[in-house]
C-alpha cells in the first residue's frame, strides 16, 4: 500500500510526522526461562519472576502518558511445551489473578482478556470474568491480557463470526471492509498499538496483534522481561516521540 499525499494514512491515523507519546504499548514478555536457566533454576521460576515485573510496567503507564496496556501471557502455540510446564503457567495465571485483583481494582486499572478461553479450564475462565466485571467501571490503565491468543486465529475467528452474520442475512457481504472485520476481533474496543516492544533479543513478532500492530513502531531489545524495569520502559517510550510515522506517505519536502 502507498499513499502519496502527505496527509494520507489509515483511518483514524491522521497526518504524518512525529508523534506524542505512544497512548496504547504492547509488550512481548519474552525471556522468563532463559532468565531461569541462566540461574541455574527450573523455567517455572522465571514465569514467576515474570509476573511479578507486570506491576511496576502497570503502575508506570500514567506517568507516561500511556492510557492502554497489552501484554502477551501466554500464546496458542504455547500449548506444545511440556505438559508440567504448561499445567504450571495456568496455575501462575490463576494465583497472579487471584493475587492482584484487588490492588489492581484500587489503581484503577481496568482489565481486560483476549484470546479463545474454550480450552482453558473452567476455574480460571471464572476468575478471568470476575476480575473483568471487578473493574469494568476503571479507567485509569488499560490492561490488556493475551490469554491462549494467536493472532491467526483471532482472524479466524473474527472470520466465522463474520460469515455467520452474513449467513443470517445480518450483514450483506457487500459491506464487509477492514473496518467490518475488525468490529469481530477482541479487540474491537482497544485502540490499535502505536508502540509494540519485544524483550529477550529476538526480532519477531511471534503471531501477536497481527492485524491490529500494521503501522504500530516496534522496539526489540535485549534485556530478558524479568529484568525489564520501569526506568527502561520509560525510555522506550519518551523515545517513540522522535520516531518519524509516515504510514506509507511521502514527506513533503521543506
Amino acid at each position: 500500500m502507498a499513499f502519496d499525499s502527505k496527509t494520507d494514512g489509515p483511518a483514524g491515523v491522521g497526518p504524518a510526522g512525529p508523534r506524542p507519546g505512544p497512548r496504547h504499548v504492547a509488550i512481548i514478555m519474552d525471556g522468563n526461562g532463559r532468565w531461569a536457566q541462566m540461574r541455574g533454576r527450573p523455567r517455572l521460576l522465571g514465569h514467576h519472576a515474570g509476573a511479578k515485573r507486570i506491576r511496576e510496567i502497570v503502575e508506570a503507564c500514567p506517568d507516561l502518558g500511556v492510557k492502554y496496556l497489552t501484554i502477551f501471557a501466554f500464546s496458542t502455540e504455547n500449548w506444545t511445551r511440556t505438559q508440567s510446564e504448561v499445567a504450571g503457567l495456568m496455575s501462575l495465571f490463576r494465583r497472579y489473578i487471584q493475587r492482584e485483583a484487588q490492588d489492581l481494582y484500587r489503581r484503577g486499572v481496568r482489565v481486560r482478556f483476549i484470546g479463545d478461553r474454550i480450552k482453558l479450564d473452567g476455574k480460571l475462565v471464572t476468575l478471568m470474568d470476575d476480575l473483568e466485571l471487578l473493574t469494568s467501571g476503571n479507567d485509569r490503565v488499560h490492561l490488556t491480557i493475551a490469554l491462549n491468543y494467536g493472532g491467526r486465529d483471532e482472524v479466524t475467528r473474527a472470520a466465522k463470526r463474520l460469515a455467520y452474520e452474513i449467513e443470517m442475512g445480518r450483514l450483506s457481504h457487500k459491506d464487509v471492509d477492514a473496518e467490518t472485520l475488525a468490529r469481530f476481533l477482541d479487540t474491537r474496543v482497544l485502540p490499535d498499538p502505536d508502540l509494540v516492544i519485544r524483550t529477550s533479543g529476538e526480532a519477531r513478532i511471534s503471531n501477536f496483534l497481527l492485524w491490529q500492530s500494521a503501522y504500530a513502531e516496534y522496539e526489540f531489545i535485549d534485556t530478558l522481561w524479568p529484568d525489564f524495569s520501569a526506568p527502561e520502559f520509560a525510555r522506550i517510550v519518551r523515545a517513540f516521540a522522535a520516531r518519524d510515522r509516515r504510514f506509507g506517505a511521502v514527506r513533503a519536502p521543506a
